[in-house]
């Protein structure tokens, strides 16, 4: 029970920020025997499954790393990570564990959109800065981050627990301070515009003739 605990966790969180490479991943965990999967994930070690899933992380690979363009890419995904994550969470216990299957659908969408929030706003924030190395570092992170998280999920699911407790606790931190310092940049950028009168009629460059003077 806790490594399924664990593993509805992992796929709820790791969903919201790596729908398609946690797919991927659990699915060939159970093509090749690397772990044994509830029978609700049976799926996923599909071919089909494998080859879809497998063609997206490919896509979402180089979209995720290229500013703006992953910005995009997080706002699109919005209604898909979420729900997905719930579903992935649901299947861990089945059809057979009605109850279960319920409560990790919630815990399981309450975490994906956490981590998809976290996401979001974090590349909104770093695509203010005009060189692109930083999402290339991020992203490249996130990858390794759901990775190792399945991983912890499937072999020490106690310290997943852990593990995602402090994540947890980065992801409030960094929405705080992300939410702020996106409002601060729209505040700003405002207040510019705002300065600005753009009915005016322009100033003539001809000096302007006053009453009394020759012609």
């Amino acid at each position: 029970m806790p490594q399924l605990l664990a593993l509805a966790a992992a796929l709820g969180w790791a969903s919201g920020v790596r729908l398609y490479l946690v797919v991927l991943i659990v699915g060939l965990a159970g093509y090749f025997g690397w772990a044994p999967l509830p029978a609700g994930l049976h799926v996923l070690a599909h071919p089909v499954v494998l080859a879809a899933s497998g063609f997206m992380v490919f896509v979402e690979f180089f979209a995720d790393k290229i500013p703006g363009l992953d910005s995009l890419w997080d706002f699109v995904h919005t209604a898909i990570r979420i729900p997905a994550g719930a579903a992935l969470a649901a299947s861990v216990f089945g059809a057979d564990h009605a109850v279960l299957a319920t409560v990790a659908a919630l815990i399981g969408g309450g975490l994906a959109a956490t981590a998809h929030v976290t996401k979001t706003t974090t590349r909104a924030a770093i695509n203010t800065s005009p060189e692109p190395f930083s999402n290339v570092g991020v992203s490249l992170a996130e990858d390794g981050l759901v990775s190792g998280g399945l991983w912890l999920a499937f072999t020490h699911p106690l310290l997943f627990g852990l593990a995602l407790l402090l994540a947890l606790a980065l992801c409030v931190w960094l929405i705080r301070r992300c939410w702020r310092f996106l409002s601060g940049l729209v505040r700003k950028l405002v207040r510019v515009f705002a300065g600005r009168d753009f009915t005016a009629a322009p100033e003539s460059s001809e000096p302007q003739l006053k009453q009394g003077d020759r012609v």
